[in-house]
Parts: structure tokens; C-alpha cells; sequence
């Protein structure tokens, strides 16, 4: 008999979930930094075997919104819980279970089989862990609680085979050769935020939108012309730098990539454009994918 489910991963910003998402796909799909928010929207990795398909969904972190960007994020979260088969709820050692009560008290709720995950275990220690356990119990008592260590790979395999387990039987959602419902276009995107979050220091990475005007692949390269669209002119020339050096640096990094990602030469041209208090624009939110529909 076929398995195939949907395996959502959820939980507050920098508790490891897109980490964890490419361990558990073994590809590189969603873009992991040090930064808080870096993923905006909600992701899905694709994992088949023979007999099996398992479609994790990486979802931007839980968090109160300040703007109408972190709205849509927040919407991409809540999806998650309607339609899981088997819910990652991705937590720490440092945090606790108050944080964000109201999300939570949704996942209480729900009915199918949820794994509350503690990552970071690394930077703690036995006694720590058992307290960090029962709390988690307290909030969710029907819940499984593992520890893990995303960035040491501990005990990711043993998730996995719970989820396995856990699956019902279906069959295949996606053909088989699929590993990601986004488009090409899409992580051209990404890695272009996540080179600009790892350069540029504050507010820049954040007020950052990257848009693919043109895709254009042959056999043996890709030619791509994008643009950054920034909300200040002030940001512009911080994203450009002195005698264009910053936006350079970005381009060439976010090419290398690009290159390992698509297994191709790439030809990566990067623009800089303004577009006025895009995160609380419907319009700029609406043409930059973070509606639902």
C-alpha cells in the first residue's frame, strides 16, 4: 500500500524549521540564516520513494504583525494547520511555551497526530531538557515530544521515520520526479534574499523584495535579469554601495549559487529599484506572491 501526507512544519522565528527542512528533503529548498524571518512564505519539499510521499511544508515563523507583509506570513503559518497530516511544531531550549499562546492554543485543537520537536539541544543539558519536556507536555499533553539537534543532524532520522509511520495511506499527490511545488523563478528569488540577509546589517534585508524579470534556459546556461526592490532611496544606495561594490558582491555570491543549484551556468544581471512602503502596499503584496489565492 502507497503512503503520502502532508507534513507541515510550524513554530516561532530562528527555532531551526527551514534547517530542519532541508535535512528532512535533502535538498536545499528553503533558505536558512541566522536572521529571524527569513522565510516569507510557505515552501514545500517534496520527499518520494517507491512506496511513499511525504510533502513538507517549511512556514514563515509565528509572530504578532507589524505590517501587512508579516499578515500574509502569518496566514501562511495558520494554512498549515488545515491541512496537516502529521504537524512539526519546532521549538528550542531557550523558548517557552507561552510564547505566541494564541497560535498555540490553535494547534491544540487540531486532531491529527502532532510531534513537538526541541531543537538546539546541543546548547543545553540533561536536566534542562527534561524540564523543557514536561512543560511542553503541560501544553500539549496528546503531543510526542523529541529532542533534536538540527545543525548536529541528532536524532532527524529517528523524525523521519516516525513521520513515516505516521502517514495514511494515499496515493502520490505530485509525480513522482517533483520535489518542490515552486517554480525556477522562485528560488532565483530566495537565494538573492538570503545572500542580501547575510551582507546587509538592520532593517535593509527586511524592506527587500527580489523579483525574476526574465528566465531564459538553454541546454548548457540561464540567462537571468532580476531586480531588488527596496522601500527608500536611502536603501537603494546602501543595497548598490560605493561604486556599486555592495550589489557586486550580492550578485556574484547569489550566481555561484544559482550555478550549484541548477547545475548550469548562470548569467545573473541584478537591478535596483523603489518601490514606496511595498510591505504595506495590497497592490506590491498582491503582484509579489504573498496572497493566498
Amino acid at each position: 500500500m502507497h503512503k503520502a501526507g502532508f507534513v507541515n512544519i510550524v513554530g516561532n522565528p530562528n527555532v531551526g524549521k527551514s534547517t530542519l527542512m532541508n535535512l528532512l528533503v535533502g535538498e536545499r529548498i528553503s533558505i536558512a540564516t541566522f536572521k529571524a524571518q527569513t522565510t516569507r512564505h510557505r515552501i514545500m519539499g517534496i520527499l518520494n520513494t517507491p512506496e511513499m510521499q511525504i510533502c513538507f511544508s517549511d512556514t514563515p515563523g509565528v509572530l504578532k504583525p507589524n505590517y501587512k507583509l508579516q499578515e500574509s506570513m502569518l496566514q501562511f503559518s495558520e494554512s498549515a494547520l488545515q491541512d496537516a497530516d502529521v504537524l512539526l511544531y519546532v521549538t528550542d531550549m531557550v523558548e517557552t511555551p507561552d510564547k505566541n499562546a494564541d497560535f498555540l492554543s490553535k494547534v491544540q485543537r487540531m486532531t491529527c497526530p502532532i510531534i513537538v520537536l526541541i531543537n538546539k539541544i546541543d546548547l543545553s543539558n540533561q536536566n534542562d531538557l527534561e524540564k523543557k519536556v514536561e512543560e511542553w507536555h503541560e501544553v500539549l499533553p496528546k503531543a510526542e515530544i523529541m529532542p533534536i539537534s538540527a545543525l548536529h543532524r541528532f536524532n532527524v532520522d529517528t523524525v523521519l521515520d516516525r513521520i513515516k509511520e505516521l502517514l495514511p495511506d494515499s496515493p502520490a499527490y505530485f509525480d513522482k520526479d517533483q520535489w518542490t511545488d515552486k517554480p525556477a523563478r522562485f528560488f532565483v528569488t530566495e537565494i538573492l534574499r538570503e545572500k542580501i540577509l547575510l551582507y546587509y546589517d538592520k532593517e535593509i534585508p527586511y524592506s527587500v523584495e527580489a523579483v525574476v524579470e526574465r528566465f531564459k534556459e538553454t541546454e548548457k546556461n540561464i540567462h537571468i535579469n532580476a531586480v531588488i526592490y527596496v522601500e527608500r532611496d536611502s536603501q537603494k544606495g546602501i543595497i548598490i554601495g560605493h561604486q556599486g561594490v555592495a550589489l557586486k558582491r550580492v550578485s556574484s555570491e547569489a550566481r555561484k549559487s544559482l550555478e550549484k543549484f541548477f547545475g548550469k551556468s548562470v548569467y545573473l544581471e541584478v537591478f535596483v529599484k523603489v518601490d514606496k512602503d511595498w510591505r504595506n502596499s495590497d497592490r506590491a503584496l498582491k503582484a509579489y506572491g504573498y496572497n493566498l489565492d
